[in-house]
């Protein structure tokens, strides 16, 4: 029995070209319950990353495939297939690279093997929407002499910055000083490079703050005013926005505030023509305003949803969406005198004319640095196996 174990170092989160580095683990366990222990043999392991590609048949036309390739393979069979028997298209593979052949183990020994591959910077962000998907694996493949593959699936998150690629080209033309006394890996000193540019980057877009004011009114006149500082964001920011109705005409009973994701498959991919894109509601707002003078909303992006980006096949876009509940008479109406004593008691009216209406606002959502995204993500940055 040999115990197979893989460890991302910095987490499951990664921005696309980044470099992942894995240590895998191979020991041969010394059981104390054991009479006897013996030697075990692994023939070879290689590992290999890729990307998945699977929709929804009821909303996505896919082109027919050639047919050609199978990504199920027979268990006999000695092909390293990191995708075998998953579902879906492999849309995106590194090259595979072999760790070791032939690797003899004594009880209690054990092995470690670095893997490091750089994410390719051109390919589509982890997604699960409700008609595409794009899934991340690094796939180990070992086996023993006349003995099945076993796979072990490492699953990570890759987030997308767009305009990274042309923002690191422009920086790299200019010559950095360089201290001769300190050195340093060259993978991890582009891989540290890259990060910083990422992280100044997503700084500079996300810090501009100017005033954007809405007029909020329907076909009666003037509800109020919006206010919002930005509307660039990053996940796991906040969105902040301040109403004011004192200058409305219109008075407002109640508003809403959703923080949604819009995701639309692009026309020529469509199972039907014209069908409309599918809502995700991260976060929502609700208050009761009538003869409130001013509020406030604050909705946070979450650190596990996926920033917006646009592939051939589906695009996805966040926006606030809004929805008013008006009265369709004045505010003075909208409370009635309950006795004519000294004492005077108003009451609310118990039926009013209402009227409503929506209003989106799109928005735009970056990612984040990777590290902090890590600690609220799903996968695990720890994998084995046994064979």
């Amino acid at each position: 029995m040999i115990e197979v174990l893989a460890k991302l170092g910095r987490g499951p989160v990664f921005l696309a070209g980044e470099v992942l580095e894995c240590v895998i683990t191979f020991t041969n366990p010394l059981s104390a319950s054991s009479t006897s222990a013996s030697s075990e043999m692994l023939a070879w392991a290689s590992a290999q990353i890729h990307c998945q590609f699977h929709t929804s048949e009821n909303r996505v036309a896919l082109p027919p495939s050639d047919g050609s390739k199978h990504d199920v393979q027979a268990e006999n069979e000695t092909v390293f297939v990191p995708n075998r028997g998953e579902r879906g298209q492999c849309i995106l593979s590194t090259p595979p690279k072999i760790l070791f052949c032939d690797l003899r183990l004594d009880p209690g020994e054990s092995k470690s093997y670095s893997y490091c591959e750089t994410l390719p910077i051109d390919g589509p962000p982890s997604f699960r929407g409700q008609s595409v998907k794009y899934v991340y694996k690094l796939t180990i493949g070992c086996q023993r002499v006349n003995s099945p593959i076993k796979l072990l699936r490492v699953p990570f998150r890759v987030l997308v910055l767009h305009g990274l690629k042309d923002y690191q080209s422009s920086q790299d033309e200019a010559v950095a000083p360089s201290n001769p006394f300190l050195e340093e890996e060259e993978g991890l000193k582009k891989d540290s490079h890259l990060a910083d540019l990422a992280t100044e980057l997503l700084m500079v877009a996300t810090s501009r703050r100017s005033l954007h004011l809405y007029n909020i009114s329907n076909t009666r006149g003037k509800v109020g005013t919006f206010c919002i500082f930005k509307t660039v964001y990053k996940i796991g920011e906040d969105v902040i926005g301040t109403f004011n109705f004192s200058e409305g005409d219109i008075p407002c009973l109640q508003f809403s505030v959703s923080l949604q994701t819009e995701e639309s498959i692009q026309e020529e991919f469509q199972r039907r023509r014209g069908q409309p894109g599918s809502f995700s509601t991260h976060a929502r707002h609700q208050e009761a305003c009538l003869h409130t003078a001013q509020s406030s909303f604050s909705l946070p992006i979450p650190l596990s949803s996926t920033p917006g980006f646009t592939t051939n096949i589906v695009s996805l876009k966040w926006r606030l969406h809004f929805e008013f509940v008006t009265s369709g008479e004045s505010a003075g109406t909208c409370l009635v005198r309950g006795s004519q004593s000294e004492a005077v008691t108003w009451t609310g009216v118990e039926q009013i004319e209402v009227d409503t209406f929506s209003w989106d606002l799109p928005i735009k959502v970056l990612p984040t640095n990777p590290i902090l995204a890590s600690y609220v993500s799903q996968f695990s940055s720890t994998n084995s196996i046994t064979i």
